[in-house]
């Protein structure tokens, strides 16, 4: 028996979490279900448990290796334990190889893998679970890995594109911020007492400068304030977003900015597409494939969505129908469904519609990098520009009133 901590929601939408003792992942969500729960989070072992502060993550690239290399030598033939002990001696991340030497034991005292691969959610998520289970039941695990690699590869390929598009942007961001309070630290002072020296005490400034000149000194005098209550703001903001109440309104707001709503649907479709594909196709249940789905998407409106139309669907609704009514996902989402359950062809029309959409997200991060780039070097040139009007200019005044 393992034990399982998990967040479900009840009949009256309230949110629970605790713990429960299953023989797998499957068995706990059958227990809660039948309890009257609806399981969003089941993860394997004791979440509470301290984990080290400088203990190196397991990287997607180290992921995609493995499952890229691990299929490849199953499909070969290679016996699973000797495949995964010559893996565990070529992988050079340490954590990673611990886990990986943790699976050999458990694989050869007889656990299946995808059990043993359940015991350690940080690296091996729901759905890559819930895919090798249903390989080694349809005793097609090397095939299972194949898609799992194909997709962890996308997903590695994404995150790359997303990182690159917004490196860009965020260093000019930066370089923005520490400008600009580096003036308002250390240049706005001295010119300050420049124009007291060059017109005196009673010397008429714009109210801009005046205003400038006082968040200056306010700065300088209380830094230590203005620095607590940042660090306070931000870590109140954090600890709301990690809420689910507040992770939801944080999604929520997401989805109303221009352009952004776009390549978040699109990443939610793609996600949704590929990842439902690749769980039915493995022979996972649709309810169960849909659960784990839902928690693959990256937004919880879309995560919301789609566990209604799991009840939905349990009730009796064709998915398409489901997908249909919610209104969140685009036409082309509901149409492919309905054409996959007429023609009994539902992973292979998803996959096409994923492979769309995937080709959509890289032509959106293309175009949002376009468009962030020219209105960070905007932000930061009015930033800058800000100050040297406000600062410049009645100098300049001063010093022709004095000369005249």
């Amino acid at each position: 028996m393992v034990s399982f901590s998990y967040t479900a929601t009840d009949n009256s939408g309230k949110i629970t979490r605790g713990k429960i003792e299953a023989i797998n992942r499957t068995q706990a969500s059958d227990q809660l279900t039948k309890q009257g729960y609806s399981p969003s989070s089941i993860i394997a072992g004791d979440t509470s448990k301290s984990k080290g502060l400088f203990k190196k993550k397991v990287k997607l690239t180290d992921l995609v290796l493995f499952t890229r290399q691990l299929a490849t030598m199953v499909d070969a033939g290679v016996p699973l334990l000797r495949a995964l002990v010559t893996l565990k001696d070529q992988v050079e991340n340490k954590t990673f190889k611990e886990i990986i030497e943790e699976i050999c034991k458990d694989v050869e005292g007889g656990m299946q893998l995808a059990d043993s691969l359940e015991k350690h959610p940080d690296v091996f998520s729901d759905i890559y679970v819930n895919m090798v289970r249903a390989g080694e039941s349809a005793g097609i695990v090397d095939d299972v890995l194949k898609r799992l690699a194909t997709q962890e590869e996308k997903t590695s390929s994404m995150h790359k594109k997303i990182k690159s598009a917004s490196t860009y942007p965020l260093v000019l961001l930066v370089i923005t911020v520490v400008a600009f309070f580096g003036l308002m630290l250390f240049v706005i002072p001295n010119i300050g007492k420049i124009m007291l020296d060059i017109g005196g005490p009673d010397a008429k400034l714009p109210l801009v400068t005046e205003i400038m000149l006082d968040i200056s000194s306010f700065t300088v005098k209380y830094w230590y304030i203005v620095l607590g209550i940042s660090f306070v703001v931000i870590y109140i903001i954090k600890k709301y977003i990690s809420t689910e109440t507040g992770k939801l309104k944080f999604h929520q707001l997401i989805l109303k900015i221009p352009i952004i709503n776009t390549l978040v649907m699109k990443i939610a479709v793609s996600r949704f597409t590929r990842t439902f594909a690749a769980l039915i196709s493995a022979g996972v249940s649709v309810v169960e494939a849909l659960r784990v789905t839902s928690h693959a998407l990256g937004n919880k409106v879309f995560e919301q969505e789609v566990l209604n139309a799991t009840q939905k669907v349990i009730n009796g609704q064709p998915l398409s129908q489901a997908i249909e009514n919610g209104g969140l996902f685009p036409a082309i989402v509901p149409q492919m469904l309905a054409i996959g359950e007429e023609t009994g062809q539902t992973g292979e029309v998803l996959i096409k519609v994923a492979d769309f959409y995937d080709e959509e997200v890289d032509a959106t991060i293309d175009s949002l990098s376009s468009i962030l780039e020219p209105v960070m070097i905007v932000i930061m040139g009015g930033a800058v520009g800000l100050i040297a009007i406000s600062v410049m200019g009645p100098i300049a005044n001063l010093s022709t009133s004095i000369g005249g």
